[in-house]
């Protein structure tokens, strides 16, 4: 019935939502306050018989129907589950608040529009914190925390050999001095701070990668001569695991197997270098966490805004607002997998420009919030900040290339924090114009430049909402060219987007000039507009630019 993913035991329920209730988690029914500790967290599966660890927090991706949803929180409370998160808006009933009155689960609403990928990645980093230990000096094992080098160092001593350690990626996240006992193939890794893909290859294609992440031992990986020349010292490796996670692993250059004194020792080292990482990434994500919050209580306004650019270092300077976010195109319709990737790429995109902003100037903030990352970059009173942040944020899209679809919308200089929140107003409003495409190709843009199809697409919004549908000529042309599969609509926007001018608007939709001449007279005819009068022709490009836009036109007919 549910699939397992393991976490240590580390956070109350009362602190899941602490953390995470702001912004991802809602309390629908239950008490918080009971029970212990999370002790792990759960994905809803109804094709198997429930696996969980005590009190765990359940993911119910999928579950909706209020019958069902009763059913598998009776079934969560007899394994004692802590708590059954559902995707926001829950329609709360009798029957549903009932069941989970019994069954002692507390019932949890996830945001509209936050993953299921994302919760997951939270909860991790929330629930990892507690295994680094008490609060207190920050050392773990005798090392200053998250010092991965003297990590390896101490390492090198106990096993008398020259040590790395690496991610999952192959990526060297810290090594140990002595690297130059070892071979050329070692000394390739270090100075590119990455195992060579040959290298990676090779172990691969042994299947020493496959053994490493299964077991719990030292796997020891010796030369075969059918390798590359310079690999020619032997291995002895350990993954480095958090529960049932794998974080990266240890490297060793041996000259002979390990003794049991020895393999022991690398064992435990690997425990250590598991608290190491997860100290690390609890603390970046703590941080993101904090910045993230900062920067969206500024951005809001209100009372709290001065406290948080105070938190910030940004009080009384004025910033401009930068938005930097990902096009979906997609458009919401991805696999699981493809969402979890958008989400690690966003959050490399805000660290990006946290790291270009920060070089730019010493108090500059960056934080992903939602999907968007915005950046707050201080400039003098008496600057062009709205051009200095326009340049900034198109020397960063340079840099980042072609290969992530980036773009970014500026706001104008906010003086205090009371102008704050209009500065937020205006970067999103024009970064959502260059997400939809709109921009006619801009990567950056400030509201000024796309201030017109800004307005366009919060039309579009209004008669969305309202129902409205064309009327007049464009609805007359439109059931036209349905009736006798036509495409008089077509004509009429070609036109009035070529400023009346024929030749070019005739090119556009590939007929002979004449043709579209004949075309012109006829819809005039069938629509009954008068295209000298420039009422008219207003109406009809609002129309078709609000009410019809291109991708709502009607089949062209061939000719």
């Amino acid at each position: 019935m549910f699939g397992s993913a393991n976490l240590r035991p580390q956070a109350s329920l009362g602190r899941i939502l602490d953390d995470l209730g702001a912004t991802l988690l809602e309390l629908i029914h239950g008490d918080p306050g009971r029970g212990g500790e999370i002790g792990g967290v759960a994905i809803h599966d109804p094709l198997d018989e429930p696996v969980l660890p005590r009190d765990a927090l359940v993911l119910g991706v999928g579950l909706r129907e209020p019958a069902e949803v009763a059913e598998v929180l009776r079934a969560l409370g007899r394994h004692g589950a802590a708590g059954l998160v559902l995707r926001a808006p829950v329609a709360v009933g009798p029957e549903l608040a009932a069941a989970a009155r019994e069954s002692g689960v507390a019932l949890l609403g996830l945001t509209r529009g936050a993953s299921w990928a994302q919760l997951a990645a939270m909860l991790r980093g929330l629930l990892a914190e507690g295994d680094i230990g008490e609060p207190g000096p920050q050392t773990i094992g005798g090392m200053p925390s998250g010092d991965l080098f003297a990590v390896a160092n101490a390492i090198a001593a106990l096993l008398d050999a020259p040590v790395t350690i690496e991610d999952r990626s192959s990526r060297v996240l810290a090594f140990s001095g002595r690297q130059d006992e070892a071979d050329a193939s070692r000394v390739e890794t270090i100075l590119g701070r990455q195992v060579p893909e040959r290298y990676s290859r090779l172990l691969a294609d042994r299947g020493v990668f496959r053994d490493l992440y299964r077991s719990d031992r030292p796997v020891y990986v010796e030369p075969d001569g059918t390798g590359l020349e310079d690999f020619s010292v032997p291995r002895v490796a350990v993954a480095v695991r958090a529960g049932d996670e794998v974080l990266g692993s240890i490297w060793a250059a041996v000259r002979e197997p390990l003794s049991a004194e020895r393999e022991q020792a690398l064992g435990d080292a690997a425990r250590l270098v598991a608290l190491h990482l997860l100290r690390i990434r609890a603390g970046a994500d703590v941080g993101r966490r904090l910045r993230a919050d900062l920067l969206g209580t500024a951005m809001e306004g209100g009372v709290g805004a001065r406290e948080a650019l105070n938190r910030l270092g940004l009080a009384d300077q004025p910033v401009s607002v930068l938005a930097l976010a990902v096009p979906d195109p997609a458009g919401g319709g991805r696999s699981l997998a493809a969402d979890v990737n958008l989400v690690t790429e966003r959050q490399r995109l805000a660290d990006g420009l946290a790291m270009h902003l920060s070089a730019v100037h010493p108090r500059c903030v960056a934080a992903l919030v939602g999907d968007v990352a915005y950046g707050l970059l201080p400039v003098a009173r008496d600057d062009d900040g709205e051009e200095r942040a326009v340049r900034i944020a198109t020397e960063f899209l340079d840099r980042v290339g072609d290969r992530v679809r980036a773009v970014i919308g500026v706001g104008p200089v906010a003086h205090d924090p009371a102008e704050l929140q209009e500065a937020r107003s205006n970067a999103d409003r024009a970064l959502r114009v260059l997400r939809t495409g709109s921009g006619r190709g801009r990567r950056v843009a400030r509201l000024a430049d796309v201030h017109v199809e800004a307005l366009v697409l919060e039309l579009r919004d209004l008669v969305a909402a309202r129902g409205d549908r064309p009327t007049g000529p464009v609805a007359r042309l439109r059931a036209y060219d349905e009736r006798h599969n036509a495409n008089l609509v077509e004509t009429l926007r070609a036109w009035l987007d070529a400023f009346g001018d024929v030749i070019v608007a005739a090119a556009t939709v590939y007929v002979h000039p004449n043709t579209f001449r004949y075309r012109l007279r006829r819809l005039a005819e069938v629509g009954g507009i008068d295209l000298a009068d420039p009422d008219a022709r207003f109406a009809a490009m609002l129309q078709l630019r609000v009410l019809s836009p291109p991708g709502q036109r009607v089949p062209r007919r061939e000719t």
